[in-house]
């Protein structure tokens, strides 16, 4: 049998962030330490306030650390220009939020196609992809629908094709299921393992929904800016628990 070794596709070293100015600056993120393996589902979990989004927005290069790098598939994300960065995570690393952030004029095709037509691929080629990607996502007979003729769920399966239609490297996910019933929820999991978690590309979700914790190949834990748990295939950090 040959074992084939896991790569970190997103490794951060010694992440520090303040707020504030001068003297009035407030330390939210303590010294971080996070890698995250391709082909895996990884969760940051803990109270609100911690700093799971803080830290998110740094690994996702849409925040910059006070202190400590960040690398994505080993390109140096902290160091790069702001140009460099967005072109990075244009390429490289997809988006899915709580608020599905749909663009109401346009089809479901033409937002999951967004993310293509800004790199420069033709709107006609954009939307061919995106309605095949959404298609696996059991959206074909909805593609030219536009967000308000769509359900909560719908829209967020637009969003993740929207997020997953460029090949990224790494998928981040903020809340992804916060505003979703239980069924709902589930199905968004389901497809979100399937469709953004295989080989060779990572998925890391922020979240409180404990009901999605079975979901997770690992769980990290964060308290008060710091990582305080870190348990892998179906165990949980001390503490913490779910519901079924």
């Amino acid at each position: 049998m040959t074992v084939i070794p896991v790569t970190n596709a997103l490794v951060a070293r010694g992440i520090d962030m303040d707020f504030g100015d001068r003297g009035l600056k407030t330390r939210v993120l303590f010294g971080v330490d996070l890698e995250v393996a391709a082909g895996e589902l990884t969760m940051l979990v803990g109270p609100s306030g911690c700093g799971k989004t803080t830290l998110l927005s740094i690994l996702s290069g849409t925040l910059r650390p006070t202190g400590g790098t960040v690398e994505v598939m080993g390109q140096a994300l902290t160091a790069l220009r702001d140009a460099d960065k967005v072109r990075l995570r244009r390429r490289r690393i997809g988006f899915i939020f709580q608020q599905y952030n749909l663009l109401p004029a346009l089809t479901a095709a033409e937002n999951a196609a967004v993310a293509l037509v800004a790199d420069g691929m033709s709107l006609k080629a954009a939307a061919a992809r995106a309605r095949a990607v959404l298609e696996t996502l059991g959206m074909g007979p909805h593609v030219d629908k536009l967000p308000r003729a769509l359900s909560g769920g719908q829209q967020q399966r637009v969003a993740i094709a929207r997020a997953i239609v460029h090949a990224p490297d790494l998928v981040v996910c903020d809340e992804p299921t916060a505003a979703l019933d239980a069924g709902t929820g589930r199905q968004v999991m389901d497809l979100l393992k399937a469709a953004a978690a295989g080989p060779g590309r990572a998925v890391l979700v922020v979240t409180h929904d404990n009901r999605i914790y079975p979901y997770a190949d690992r769980i990290v834990a964060m308290e008060d800016g710091r990582i305080v748990g870190d348990s892998r295939l179906g165990t949980l950090p001390e503490g913490l628990h779910h519901v079924p």
